[in-house]
């Protein structure tokens, strides 16, 4: 015997309550970049960067390079993957949402050359990894800058 399952859902009422959700999550999205942190790229002081531009920074962070202009090797540091200032991050200079960035990372992956930043749990972290080591980059809130760290790059919107 056949047995056969029904949706008592027609689908242009399916298409039109998927059409909803994706709406909503995009507002949503919207939401969280526009009244997100003043987010800062921060490096060592002793590493001699004074200054990163978007490109830059956006390279280093997606492993297209390794070193900062100087030469001098690079250790991106990325925060959590929930948080509010990665989803601004990666969407303010890759243009990526978190889903975006995990197909990148698992696309660019398979090359074996590229590995995606350090994870930490929280911008206490990653300031003081930046702090405590000459190669480190990473982006936080303002708020969370002591003056043990220097501010390379301010992401606006």
């Amino acid at each position: 015997m056949d047995v056969f399952v029904r949706s008592f859902v027609s689908p242009t009422t399916r298409l039109s309550i998927g059409l909803r959700i994706r709406v909503a999550l995009a507002a949503l999205l919207v939401q969280a970049v526009a009244h997100a942190e003043d987010l800062v790229v921060i490096v060592n002081p002793s590493v001699g960067v004074q200054q990163l531009t978007r490109r830059q920074t956006i390279d280093i962070f997606l492993g297209r390079y390794r070193t900062f202009p100087s030469g001098v090797s690079a250790m991106p540091i990325d925060l959590d993957i929930a948080s509010t200032e990665r989803t601004q991050f990666y969407w303010l200079l890759a243009h990526k949402d978190a889903a975006g960035m995990s197909t990148w990372w698992l696309r660019a992956g398979y090359s074996g050359q590229i590995s995606p930043p350090f994870p930490v749990h929280d911008a206490r972290a990653a300031v003081e990894i930046v702090a405590n080591n000459r190669f480190a980059i990473a982006y936080v809130d303002r708020a969370a800058v002591d003056d043990r760290v220097r501010i390379a790059l301010e992401i606006t919107q």
